[in-house]
């Protein structure tokens, strides 16, 4: 199955985001075989990120939740929010590479 994973960070803490990014990029690297798109979400091209997104297959919720929570990311406490939603992807046959 296919999930949307929705992420929102606590309010003024880039330099949380800053220390922990090289791990969560590693750590996303390490996982690409379950998270297939994974980026940051901002306002403008030049803001602190305020969130991230990321499209996920997995068997259930509860396996990306599981996931979620090896996550640097989340083990450093920066986010405040995530929102698991199963995605109807339009067009199944077309892989694209974004």
């Amino acid at each position: 199955m296919l999930f949307a994973v929705i992420f929102t960070d606590k309010p003024g803490q880039g330099s949380l985001r800053s220390a922990n990014l090289q791990a969560h990029i590693e750590w996303v690297a390490s996982n690409q075989n379950v998270v297939l798109v994974a980026g940051s979400l901002r306002s403008e091209p030049s803001d602190v990120p305020k969130g991230g997104l990321w499209i996920v297959e997995s068997p259930s919720k509860e396996a990306v939740f599981a996931l979620m929570e090896s996550d640097p990311f989340f083990k450093c406490g920066l986010r405040e929010s995530v929102e698991v939603l199963h995605w109807s992807k339009a067009l199944p046959e077309h892989r694209a590479l974004v």
